[in-house]
């Protein structure tokens, strides 16, 4: 599992730029929500920024978790591992084209997420002002369900893993590699919206994100290739190592 969590860490961290573009707005407006103005101390905005991301995290957390279960479940009824993992290759294909801007299919799972933020952001509404950091993290937790296709592409990545611990700890590992980033652009909001959208930074990482994608679904079909020439040759051995020891009687009785 470190791998993949290791792996969710650099998705994270490459699909910052689509964070920064699409929520940085959001941090600047969760920011201005305080009570009693605490932005102007860095210390102060920085626990609430805090609290703002863990809360969002926690959400992903619990998304994995049911992700998770559904593919533990999916695997007893019987579902080929490959097909999951090709699933989930594809996924991450399809956000790298999000990002770079050459296909933009990942949008129509937003505008359908749409319909469940509908019913969520009345209640994040009810939160503001926000005067404390608890009150912060519990925004936090709802703001984790805004439609967005990096999600939606990591959560179908977690489904693969067919253990709900698994699939929470991938997705917990993709929530701190967007961290960094989404708690630079509540200081700095102006000056990375500006950057990140450039095309340069937004090709070069969803470039990286669709080769990641290409390496895991040609390692999801060669393992079993690779895992059947393992299963045969220790068959092979096993049974040869059985006709020796059939063997070594006759031959002391030939001896003696």
């Amino acid at each position: 599992m470190e791998l993949t969590f290791g792996a969710a860490v650099i998705v994270g961290l490459l699909g910052s730029s689509h964070c920064i573009g699409m929520c940085g707005g959001i941090v600047g407006a969760l920011n201005m929500g305080i009570a009693g103005n605490p932005g102007s101390r860095p210390a102060s905005r920085f626990v609430y920024q805090l609290a703002y991301n863990l809360g969002r995290i926690s959400s992903y957390l619990l998304v994995g978790l049911l992700a998770g279960s559904l593919g533990a479940g999916l695997a007893k009824l019987g579902v080929n591992p490959i097909t999951g993992k090709l699933f989930a290759s594809g996924f991450i294909i399809a956000l790298g084209l999000y990002l770079t801007n050459w296909w933009r299919g990942l949008a129509v799972l937003e505008k359908i997420g749409l319909k469940l933020w509908c019913h969520i952001q009345p209640l994040g509404q009810r939160l503001f002002p926000i005067t404390s950091p608890p009150q912060a993290f519990l925004l936090g937790t709802l703001w984790g369900w805004l439609p967005c296709g990096l999600v939606y592409a990591t959560v179908a990545w977690s489904l693969t893993t067919a253990n709900a611990l698994d699939a929470a700890l991938l997705m917990l590992g993709f929530g701190l590699g967007t961290l960094p980033a989404m708690l630079l652009v509540g200081s700095a909001f102006n000056y990375l919206r500006d950057w990140v959208r450039s095309p340069p930074i937004r090709t070069s990482a969803g470039i990286l994100i669709i080769a990641f994608g290409l390496y895991s679904g040609i390692s999801g079909l060669s393992r079993p290739h690779h895992q059947h020439h393992t299963d045969l040759s220790s068959t092979v051995l096993q049974q040869s190592g059985e006709t020796l020891l059939t063997r070594v009687p006759a031959i002391f009785r030939s001896v003696s």
